[in-house]
């Protein structure tokens, strides 16, 4: 059995027990001793346990493989000039890709007019954070300790770091030569240890989704279906029509392969909820499945993962207009189009972790005057989403590794069209 059908599997039993394990708990006649054995499942927190650990494993990769596999990227460049066409490709694609996502998303909403005749009490406050000027964001993006930003998990400056480097060690001579080679001595044992830890996903997949549908349930589904919906109908747009479409037009390829390579990325990244401990698995598949050179991949997927939420666009697309409707409020042409350039650029920069969508929607509901408390309305239901949209983040930063590939004269396209091309790890 394929990791993929291993996965899914692990992810229908862990939705239908974990929501039959709320349901019974529910029970008013439920017996005291099944009662104190569920609920004593879920106290104990040995099943949240496996859960944790295997997403700690994940995230303890993706530092140490960001680090090593950019500098083996960046350090084997022939042309080392290449460098800034490379990096400035990635980025309009990245800010066009978000850019679409959110035009898509607004552009439902209003058609499909989720908010109208919502009439819900907020449930509680919502206080945002501050956000952070745009200048401290680009000053942060360099590293003043490149220990303290690998310690903290920052990865635009690790990124930088390890460009840096590898610049310098393609110039060094034989010496550079000597340590190069021991970084890909580096890049071989950490895939390794990805590959490893796949061979346990099924389980900690599990652990994850049970705990959470044990606890949480799906939320307050049945008030704001029609929201659920439309942001779902977004997704599925920008994954299925938007994202084949841009493969097919810059590179020429067919879609399906990509899209049946990327199965086990998205049920990684369903689970987990965060781009950032999805890195090891998508830097994995671009490089060995979908036949990315390890100088495209290393850079465009990890900086992918910090700068390019097409999902999390979608979601504050749809919410601001479901906001603005619930709330009985017009919004402008201006507003829209101020919507898609805040939500934009508030995706550089965001942490790829669960629930960031949260922030920076809050970001964008002030630019256009709409109350923040207004997240209190969707916050009920935004786990389920939140892992739906980080899927589709990470379809989004495959899909720009394999055109800048392409466009680089770095991509293995027999690898690539090969369907069954590392299916017995897939």
């Amino acid at each position: 059995m394929t990791l993929t059908r291993q996965i899914l599997i692990a992810m229908l039993a862990a939705l239908l027990l974990g929501s039959l394990t709320r349901t019974l708990l529910q029970l008013p006649g439920l017996p005291d001793a099944l009662h104190w054995l569920l609920n004593d499942l879920l106290s104990t927190g040995l099943i949240e346990l496996g859960g944790q650990i295997f997403l700690a494993s994940l995230k303890l990769l993706v530092v140490p493989l960001v680090l090593v596999s950019l500098i083996c990227g960046v350090s084997q460049l022939q042309d080392q000039s290449t460098l800034g066409r490379m990096g400035l490709k990635t980025l309009l694609l990245y800010l066009a890709t978000t850019a679409l996502a959110i035009s898509l998303a607004l552009l439902l909403a209003t058609v499909l007019q989720p908010g109208s005749g919502v009439n819900l009490d907020t449930p509680a406050s919502y206080s945002p954070p501050p956000a952070t000027p745009l200048l401290d964001v680009l000053i942060g993006i360099f590293p003043t300790n490149p220990v303290a930003a690998m310690s903290s998990g920052n990865m635009l400056q690790i990124i930088v770091f390890a460009l840096l480097i590898g610049l310098a060690i393609g110039r060094s001579g034989e010496a550079g030569q000597r340590l190069a080679a021991h970084f890909r001595d580096w890049d071989a044992v950490l895939m390794t240890l990805v590959s490893l830890l796949m061979k346990v996903a099924p389980y900690g997949v599990f652990c994850l989704l049970f705990n959470l549908f044990a606890r949480q349930g799906l939320g307050t589904v049945g008030d704001l279906l029609l929201y659920m919906l439309t942001v779902i109908a977004a997704l599925l747009v920008q994954a299925l029509v938007v994202y084949p479409l841009l493969l097919k037009t810059f590179t020429g390829l067919s879609p399906w392969p990509f899209l049946r390579k990327m199965r086990t990325v998205q049920m990684f990244a369903f689970s987990t909820a965060t781009s950032s401990a999805t890195i090891p698995v998508n830097l994995r598949n671009a490089e060995q499945r979908l036949g990315v050179d390890n100088r495209v991949a290393a850079f465009v997927i990890p900086l992918g993962a910090t700068i390019n939420m097409d999902g999390t666009a979608i979601m504050q697309g749809v919410a601001t207009a479901f906001i603005a409707q619930a709330f009985g409020l017009e919004l402008t042409f201006t507003d829209y189009l101020l919507v898609i350039l805040t939500a934009t650029l508030a995706s550089i920069g965001t942490a790829g972790v669960p629930g960031v969508g949260l922030v920076t929607l809050a970001m964008v509901l002030q630019q256009v005057g709409l109350p923040p408390e207004g997240i209190a309305l969707i916050i009920g239901v935004d786990r389920l989403l939140d892992m739906l949209r980080t899927a589709v983040n990470v379809t989004g930063d495959a899909l720009v590794s394999v055109i800048v590939g392409r466009s680089e004269q770095a991509l293995n396209e027999p690898l690539y069209s090969d369907l069954k091309a590392g299916e017995s790890d897939a």
